[in-house]
């Protein structure tokens, strides 16, 4: 799957979240989640899943590739 940082930084700034609070919700890194909005780094489904429910939004929302 192939993150969309730019949504995921708009989501998470648009709720008033930290990549702290992110990274707390969902167990991973914050240089990590910085990297991924900056797009620099690519994600796991997992992760994927894990940062959509944090954003309380669903996976769709957070990730480029086209649904069937």
């Amino acid at each position: 799957m192939t993150p969309n940082g730019t949504a995921i930084r708009a989501i998470r700034r648009s709720q008033y979240l930290s990549l702290r609070e992110v990274a707390a919700r969902t167990g991973r890194d914050v240089g990590f989640l910085s990297r991924l909005e900056r797009g620099l780094s690519g994600a796991s489904e997992e992760t994927l899943r894990r940062i959509a429910a944090a954003l309380t939004v669903p996976v769709a929302a957070i990730n480029r590739e086209e649904q069937p």
